[in-house]
């Protein structure tokens, strides 16, 4: 048996929305043809909706003054209280449309070194975004991998440690690829650091380990001088001192400055080579086949789209933009 649902009597009292719609645009404008413009009907579309409502009322709400019309005493009381309503209608539209925008935004948090963030990922961030403006990305920068606050679990690392934590997949990138760098006014005022024996009897910026523990490796001047066949100190008496920060960007920044030879990777420093605002002084450099740099996602995410679209996309720079 149907069940009988009682009539709603407040919807049967209430007039007809389009004939409201057309009331408030009339009142709006103070006249017809603005208001049949502003809903994209016709003057006669607006006219009948009008007496519709005046019918169902029982009242004029307007009244002609020449061109123009004016609101009726019940006019007004009833532009009030319909104006009022329309006003909630739209702002309740709004919230949930914009709650449906707000969804569609994405989050994606990376962590990675400070100098790979500075270096390497802001110079080519506005192509990932031109691409996945629906994406926003939220980048952790620190050098303590394992470490790190508890309850942040990033969606993907980038680093030099292959099993950075439990419930990640590593992928790997790239070698690094490690050479001295200045800019070309500090060598032409140094010829000397051409040779292997002039840059080490040079002003040399050296990256300290301090801090860095948790990366899997660290080249400073002195092992990479070593590497080379020689010793850091240099046979000159007044061989100037080496100056050390474990902040590889402070390096970077003071090597533009011309204050001295920098140790770069060239991941990171490769750009300001390619357009000259660094140069190489010796042909020399050290690549570190045993390591390589890895992305790393969260197992549980592998199959989320936010988290392909970026590695996508990550892999196609590393592709385009560092040597293997």
């Amino acid at each position: 048996m149907t069940k009988h649902i009682a009539p709603n009597q407040t919807l049967i009292r209430m007039p007809s929305l389009t004939a409201v719609k057309s009331f408030v645009a009339a009142a709006r404008y103070q006249n017809f043809t603005r208001a049949a413009e502003s809903l994209c009907v016709t003057q006669a579309a607006i006219s009948r909706q009008v007496r519709e409502l005046e019918g169902f009322l029982g009242t004029d709400l307007f009244k002609r003054v020449g061109r123009s019309i004016e609101l009726t005493q019940e006019g007004s009381i009833f532009f009030d209280a319909a104006q009022l309503s329309f006003l909630n209608i739209a702002q309740a539209a709004d919230r949930i449309r914009n709650n449906r925008v707000s969804n569609a935004k994405r989050t994606l948090t990376l962590c990675c070194s400070p100098a790979f963030s500075a270096f390497w990922l802001s110079l080519r961030l506005p192509s990932f975004f031109s691409m996945h403006s629906n994406i926003d990305l939220q980048v952790l920068s620190t050098e303590n991998f394992l470490t790190m606050e508890p309850g942040v679990y990033p969606d993907i690392f980038i680093t030099k440690m292959q099993k950075v934590r439990e419930g990640y997949h590593s992928i790997p990138l790239f070698h690094d690829v490690i050479y001295p760098i200045c800019t070309p006014s500090y060598l032409a005022a140094h010829p000397e650091i051409n040779t292997l024996e002039g840059l080490r009897d040079g002003v040399l910026l050296n990256l300290s380990p301090y801090g860095r523990s948790q990366v899997s490796e660290h080249v400073n001047w002195e092992s990479w001088l070593a590497i080379h066949k020689l010793e850091c100190a240099g046979s000159s008496q007044n061989a100037i001192h080496t100056f050390n920060a474990n902040d590889y960007s402070m390096l970077i920044h003071m090597t533009l400055k011309n204050q001295g030879v920098a140790l770069g990777w060239d991941h990171l420093v490769g750009p300001l080579v390619a357009d000259g605002q660094l140069v190489k002084p010796i042909d020399k450099e050290l690549v570190l086949e045993g390591t390589r740099h890895y992305l790393a996602y969260r197992e549980d995410k592998a199959t989320d789209e936010t988290v392909s679209m970026f590695r996508e996309w990550f892999m196609s720079q590393c592709a385009d933009s560092v040597r293997k």
